[in-house]
C-alpha cells in the first residue's frame, strides 16, 4: 500500500511540473468549458471536437459542483496552467462559476450557454426566488448528504428534450449530484462587468426560463444569440454552440486589445 501511495505521489509531482498549456496569441485563445449542475464535462464532447478541429486548444473542466467556492477554485487551478488568452464558457450553473472566476487577467471573453449570470451579491437561490409567481418548480430530489438530483423519470423531457432518447436517459442515470451549498454561493465581483460576454439562449429551455436568461443577458450587455433547443443545447446543437464560442474568441480578443 505504501508503495502505491508513493507512486501516486510521484505521478502527482510529475503532473504539476508539466509545461503549461499554451494558447495562440495570434488569435486563438484557449477555450475552457465548464459544466453545470447534474451533469459532467463529457457532455461537451461534440463542442470540444469542433473547436479542436478548428485549431483551438480546449480544456474541459470537471468541477465538483459542491460549492461555488470549490468550483471557482477548480477553475482558477485550470487557468493557472494556461499561458495566454482564455475564453471561459459556462453552461447553466457553470455561468455562476465563470461570473466569479472570469476576472482573471487571462480571460478575454465569457460565453453563457443556457446559464445563470448573477450580479454582485446574487446566487442561484436568490435568482430562483425572484422568479415570477406561478413559475413551475423543478422536481429536485434532496439526499441525506445535502446533495441534489433531478427526478430521473422527468429529466429527459425537462433537461434534454431535443437529445436522442438513449442519450437523455444516460444523462438522467449518470447525474452528478449538485451540492446544496452551490445554490447559496454569492457573487463578489461579476466578471461580465469588465469582460465582453456572449449569451446563448435556447428557446425551449424548461430549466432556466428563456425570458430570465434574456434579462440576465441584457443586464450584462451580452451579445445575445437565440437558438432552437433544450437546456442541454450544448449536447444537441454543438455546431451552434461552437460557432458562438468562436465568435467570442475572435471578438473578445479584439475588444480586449483595444
Amino acid at each position: 500500500m505504501n508503495k502505491t501511495i508513493a507512486a501516486l505521489a510521484s505521478a502527482s509531482l510529475a503532473t504539476s511540473a508539466a509545461p503549461a498549456l499554451a494558447s495562440d496569441d495570434a488569435g486563438h485563445p484557449t477555450i475552457v468549458l465548464i459544466h453545470g449542475a447534474f451533469v459532467d464535462g463529457s457532455g461537451w464532447a461534440g463542442v470540444y471536437n469542433i473547436l479542436r478541429k478548428d485549431g483551438y486548444e480546449v480544456v474541459v473542466l470537471q468541477n465538483p459542483t459542491t460549492s461555488l467556492e470549490d468550483d471557482v477554485a477548480a477553475t482558477r487551478r485550470a487557468l493557472a496552467t494556461i499561458k495566454g488568452k482564455v475564453v471561459l464558457v459556462g453552461h447553466s450553473y457553470g455561468g455562476v462559476i465563470i461570473t466569479e472566476a472570469g476576472s482573471d487577467p487571462k480571460v478575454t471573453a465569457l460565453v453563457y450557454v443556457a446559464a445563470f449570470a448573477p450580479d454582485q451579491g446574487e446566487s442561484v437561490s436568490s435568482i430562483v426566488a425572484s422568479a415570477p409567481p406561478g413559475a413551475p418548480a423543478l422536481p429536485i430530489i434532496p439526499s441525506p448528504d445535502g446533495t441534489l438530483t433531478l427526478d430521473k423519470a422527468q429529466f429527459p423531457a425537462l433537461f434534454a428534450g431535443d437529445v436522442a432518447p438513449e442519450t437523455a436517459r444516460f444523462m438522467a442515470d449518470s447525474q452528478q449530484p449538485w451540492g446544496a451549498k452551490a445554490l447559496e454561493g454569492k457573487i463578489t465581483v461579476p466578471a461580465w462587468k469588465t469582460r465582453p460576454s456572449w449569451f446563448v439562449v435556447p428557446k425551449d429551455d424548461h430549466i432556466i426560463p428563456p425570458a430570465g436568461q434574456r434579462g440576465m443577458a441584457q443586464r450584462a450587455r451580452a451579445t445575445l444569440r437565440e437558438v432552437p433547443g433544450s437546456h442541454a443545447v450544448f449536447v444537441s446543437k454543438p455546431e451552434a454552440i461552437a460557432a458562438v464560442i468562436e465568435e467570442a474568441a475572435q471578438g473578445g480578443a479584439a475588444k480586449r486589445g483595444q
